[in-house]
């Protein structure tokens, strides 16, 4: 980010481009540490829980130089600053998320885990809110270009709905390839409701536009792709304790 910042390669407003990109970073580290738990399992990969952390606070880092450079966009004037958050919803929004990571990385340390017992688990939960947030965030700042954060929410739906199979499905191929086209339907219905109630656009072709791909994938096919690449995954690591 320094280096394209400093390359002048971030377009006509760098602090505004850079903000942005430390924010959409952060919401991917953030789905990323989700996503340690169904690789778990998937992949047949205990190992896996050891990124939890790692991610976790990945997502923070960047969530706190979003605010930063945020602050830098405004002259650094943390007064303007201050007031923004508190009069502008999804930057009141963007700052309760944050509030909430820094609490889940200040708690997430062995130490903090040993002195919460089971109130830990019931804290770290608050994760799938905070993310919840964090998706709505970025379609509250992307507004008629709401392409990337309908992908994160694809992305979402499919880490939360795969919570919801019963265990003995969360690593069938088959189940994962429904589970696949369920969260690329939502995430076509998602795309369609956020264009029809808060832009002019024609919501109604962009939906009809996830059924061609002549002018390039939608994120519902995107999703739907790597969806279908994830059920391949089972089969992947069969063959690999078959050939251990």
């Amino acid at each position: 980010l320094l280096a394209e910042f400093a390359a002048g390669g971030l377009g006509a407003e760098p602090w505004k481009a850079v903000t942005k990109q430390a924010g959409t970073l952060a919401l991917q580290a953030l789905l990323l540490s989700l996503a340690v738990t169904p690789l778990r399992f998937i992949a047949d990969w205990p190992q896996a829980a050891t990124l939890r952390r790692m991610l976790g606070l990945t997502a923070l880092g960047y969530a706190l130089l979003h605010l930063l450079l945020y602050a830098g966009y405004q002259d650094w004037k943390w007064l303007t600053v201050a007031s923004e958050i508190a009069l502008r919803f999804y930057l009141t929004l963007g700052f309760a998320v944050l509030v909430g990571l820094c609490v889940l990385g200040w708690t997430s340390t062995d130490g903090w885990q040993r002195r919460l017992g089971p109130r830990w688990k019931r804290l770290h939960r608050w994760v799938y809110l905070l993310a919840a947030g964090g998706v709505f965030h970025a379609f509250l700042q992307s507004k008629a270009r709401a392409e990337q954060a309908t992908l994160l929410a694809g992305c979402f739906l499919w880490l939360m709905a795969w919570r919801l199979l019963p265990g003995r499905w969360r690593a069938h191929p088959g189940a994962l390839a429904l589970l696949a086209a369920v969260a690329a339907a939502g995430t076509a219905l998602v795309e369609y409701a956020w264009y029809a109630a808060a832009t002019n656009l024609p919501a109604a072709r962009i939906l009809a536009a996830n059924l061609d791909t002549a002018a390039g994938l939608r994120p519902a096919q995107w999703v739907l792709l790597a969806g279908l690449a994830v059920a391949v995954v089972p089969w992947l690591a069969a063959l690999r304790r078959r050939r251990v």
